[in-house]
C-alpha cells in the first residue's frame, strides 16, 4: 500500500470529523480514529488495517459517502469500513448485536480495527471516569449496565471468533468498567 493512503485517511478523517467531540471526553473526535491507528501499528497490523482505523467511524458518523472512501482509498478499505459500521436505524440492542455477529464474521482487519476501537473506549472511558464519576454513564442513552451487556457480549463473541493477544488487553479493561460506580 502506497504511505500517501495513510495521508488521505487522515485528511478524510479530520474534514469528516471536524467539530465533533467524544461523547466521555472534551476532546476532538479526531483523536480517537487516530488512537485507534496508533494502537494498532505499535502492535504490528498492516497498513490496510491502519488506514482502515483512521477512517472507521466516517460512514457512521458523518456524512462521508460510501463512494468517496471507495474513489479516495479503495474496495478493501471500504469493505472494512461498512463492516464496522453500526445500522443506527435500528434499535440499540438489535444493532448492538448485528454488529456482534458482523465483527464475528469478518476478516482479521475487521476484527482488528473493530477491537482497537474498543479498547480506546474503555481507555477513554476509564480517564473519563476518574473526572466525572458516575456522571459519566448519564452520557450514554442506555446507561452501565447496557453498556457493560454489549463489552460483555462482545468479549465472548472474540474468544471465540479470534485469536490475538489484545483480546486478553479488552477483558481486563471490561474487568475494569464492571468495577466502576
Amino acid at each position: 500500500m502506497e504511505n500517501n493512503f495513510v495521508e488521505i485517511a487522515i485528511q478524510i478523517a479530520v474534514v469528516a470529523h471536524d467539530g465533533q467531540k467524544r461523547k466521555e471526553q472534551d476532546l476532538p473526535y479526531i483523536s480517537h480514529p487516530v488512537s485507534v491507528a496508533l494502537l494498532l501499528a505499535k502492535r504490528g497490523f498492516s497498513d490496510i488495517t491502519i488506514v482502515a482505523a483512521l477512517v472507521h467511524d466516517v460512514l457512521e458518523d458523518t456524512n462521508v459517502a460510501e463512494e468517496k472512501l471507495r474513489e479516495e482509498l479503495g474496495e478493501e478499505i471500504l469493505s472494512i469500513v461498512k463492516s464496522l459500521s453500526e445500522n443506527k436505524a435500528l434499535p440499540w440492542e438489535d444493532r448492538k448485536k448485528q454488529y456482534i455477529e458482523g465483527i464475528r464474521a469478518g476478516s482479521d482487519a475487521v476484527k482488528a480495527v473493530s477491537l482497537g476501537d474498543k479498547i480506546h473506549n474503555i481507555q477513554s472511558m476509564l480517564a473519563a471516569h476518574k473526572k466525572q464519576g458516575a456522571e459519566l454513564w448519564k452520557k450514554f442513552n442506555r446507561g452501565k449496565e447496557s453498556q457493560i451487556w454489549f463489552a460483555e457480549e462482545y468479549l465472548s463473541m472474540m474468544k471465540n471468533s479470534w485469536k490475538h493477544p489484545l483480546i486478553e488487553e479488552y477483558e481486563k479493561l471490561v474487568e475494569k468498567m464492571k468495577s466502576l460506580d
